[in-house]
């Protein structure tokens, strides 16, 4: 048995969670997420307000989508709820984000400033000028702005300029070696 997909899913006061067939939508204080669950698993909800994940057989494919389902209903509970955040920062000398409305608007050594526009679902915070963060209430959307974020200037491994990752390590390198 997967030691992630037989354990239960706290489901807390506020949240409804609807099961139609295999699509799972779950409604919070903070929005309504929708997922739908792989053919041969299922997700029932048990006598206690619990959400278990269950699998028919020990086949291959049941028993990778088992833990991987559970996980994916777990965080869909926990974004309606709480909401992720990632925290990115910026380095480098002139290097600045500014907050325009929903937008973000970076000046990342670029001629043109580079204006990125907050997709649905998602809002952009600047707490300075080189700090700033993702918010929203599913998981993966979260963390694909922010990977593309980081994409506009990735740290480069010499002087470490770039957007990163708050708290990311990035590993140097040495320059070229003088005489």
């Amino acid at each position: 048995m997967s030691r992630i997909g037989r354990l239960p899913i706290t489901v807390p006061a506020g949240v409804d969670v609807t099961i139609d067939g295999a699509d799972v939508t779950v409604k919070g204080p903070k929005g309504t997420l929708t997922h739908t669950v792989p053919a041969p698993i299922t997700v029932e909800k048990a006598d206690d307000g619990t959400l278990q994940v269950t699998r028919p057989n020990d086949e291959r494919m049941s028993r990778s989508l088992h833990g991987l389902t559970r996980t994916l209903v777990a965080n869909m509970v926990a974004g309606v709820t709480e909401g992720y955040t990632k925290k990115l920062e910026i380095v480098g000398t002139g290097y600045r984000v500014v907050a325009k409305g929903t937008d973000l608007e970076f000046a990342l050594g670029f001629s043109p400033p580079v204006i990125i526009p907050a997709p649905a679902g998602i809002s952009f915070a600047v707490e300075t000028p080189t700090r700033f963060s993702v918010s929203g209430i599913d998981k993966q959307q979260v963390g694909e702005v922010a990977a593309k974020l980081r994409k506009l200037r990735k740290p480069d491994p010499y002087k470490g300029k770039g957007v990163r990752y708050e708290g990311e390590v990035i590993r140097r390198k040495a320059g070229k070696a003088g005489r």
